[in-house]
């Protein structure tokens, strides 16, 4: 019965139907506001249907010429430009968006003239929740700061103008690849942003616990500065809490690191996936207890840790060069001093910025370096960088909390050293 009734509408007729129902919704959308008094508004309920069958009858007359179709939508936006027209000579403020309506609507038309059904059906649903959501979307200027709008352009500058236009081959006795280069500054750019915008979600909400849990993504050594000097400005002193936060950061640091290297290198990150994901657990879950551990007359502090933007172009490009300059240092050191060279190179790197160092293991494992070698080198750097970290907050914090910060992290130190026992990392 459904063939027999199938075969008496011709396929044209279901284009139509097509065309009136998406139209239909876009007029549904608009005739909200014709009611309302001493306001014009261009069309409606009846008005987009016929503005879309007129796109789709111009799209079947043109047939695979443009130009009917063109003129079509030449003359659609005349009569859309004398409505805005009105509007501008009888009302103080003057909105377009059911004038550009209209020529989406005839666009809408057009396009299922030429069989492109999904992208109409795609183009017409999204068209009526951008009408439908106008309160929601004009509160975001007021939600979102126009220099939160610049760092988001920036990471967009970063990845999608920069990076395509750099040549994907090695340059150099180095191999230095300059889009590989710039895709682990996209990644570790990228991994930091996210933190940073989950810092600014949950600023002020979340205390110090879910500061140092978020500012470990973001950065583990800025958390714990920041962390540390909080601990001194803060009224009642709570040194468990700090010093366990500040733990806990470091912990959030390993996943931090295996995920970075996961992005480049899977057969390092394997390597290391065991010890580090340990060390995250020890890390994390020794900060979370000692945080428990009750100080006498401390309060609870519910501030969250400020982040600084991590998508300054100066910061990547710095980066960047940073990250060619350990490619070369590493390669050096293993020419020349071994084994040895690699693991001093790594304890120094860890007291300043570890990230170009582990991102850069990760290019030459496997090439200029043995895998065990450089898995075994972001072991030691990133309990070189633990260590620091441990002076760091000594020198910020108050006493009790600098103290405990210390011993603690030394103790994750002294852990993090231990997978270099193991025979997988010799």
């Amino acid at each position: 019965m459904l063939h027999d009734l199938s075969s008496l509408i011709p396929p044209q007729g279901v284009e139509i139907l097509l065309v009136v129902f998406l139209s239909f919704l876009i007029g549904l959308e608009r005739q909200e506001g014709l009611g309302v008094a001493e306001r014009y508004r261009f069309g409606g309920i009846r008005t987009f249907p016929l503005i879309g069958l007129i796109g789709y009858a111009m799209g079947l007359l043109s047939g695979d010429q443009w130009g009917l179709l063109a003129a079509g939508f030449a003359v659609v936006g005349a009569f859309l430009w004398l409505s805005y027209w009105h509007k501008l000579q009888t009302q103080a403020v003057a909105g377009v968006t059911t004038e550009i309506s209209g020529l989406t609507t005839y666009v809408i038309g057009a396009l299922i003239s030429r069989e492109h059904f999904w992208v109409a059906t795609t183009v017409a649903i999204l068209a009526v929740l951008l009408l439908e959501l106008k309160v929601f979307l004009e509160s975001l200027t007021e939600r979102i700061a126009a220099p939160e709008v610049l760092t988001f352009t920036k990471f967009l500058l970063l990845t999608f103008v920069i990076l395509p236009i750099l040549p994907d081959q090695d340059f150099t006795k180095f191999q230095l690849n300059p889009f590989k280069i710039w895709m682990v500054v996209v990644a570790v750019s990228g991994l930091s942003y996210g933190g940073y915008l989950l810092q600014k979600v949950t600023h002020g909400k979340g205390g110090v616990l879910l500061s140092a849990l978020v500012g470990g993504a973001y950065s583990s050594t800025f958390t714990t500065v920041v962390l540390a000097k909080r601990s001194r400005a803060c009224p009642t002193p709570s040194p468990h809490l700090y010093s366990g936060s500040i733990l806990l950061a470091s912990g959030v640091m390993y996943l931090r690191f295996l995920v970075l290297v996961w992005l480049f290198n899977h057969a390092l990150a394997q390597k290391i996936a065991m010890p580090f994901a340990v060390l995250a657990v020890v890390g994390m879950a020794g900060g979370w207890l000692w945080t428990l551990r009750v100080d006498p007359g401390a309060s609870a502090d519910q501030g969250g840790v400020a982040s600084k933007n991590p998508l300054e172009l100066s910061v990547a490009f710095t980066f960047a060069v940073l990250f060619v300059g350990v490619i070369v240092l590493t390669q050096y050191a293993l020419a020349y001093f071994g084994r040895g060279g690699i693991y001093g190179l790594a304890a120094i790197m860890g007291v300043s910025d570890v990230e170009p160092f582990v991102m850069g293991l990760t290019q030459a494992a496997g090439r200029a370096a043995p895998l065990s070698l450089a898995a075994a080198s972001i072991v030691v750097a990133a309990a070189s960088n633990n260590l620091a970290k441990g002076f760091f907050a000594l020198g910020f914090a108050d006493r009790r909390t600098g103290r405990q910060s210390l011993a603690l992290l030394m103790a994750l130190t002294l852990a993090g050293l231990v997978p270099l026992l193991w025979s997988s990392l010799r």
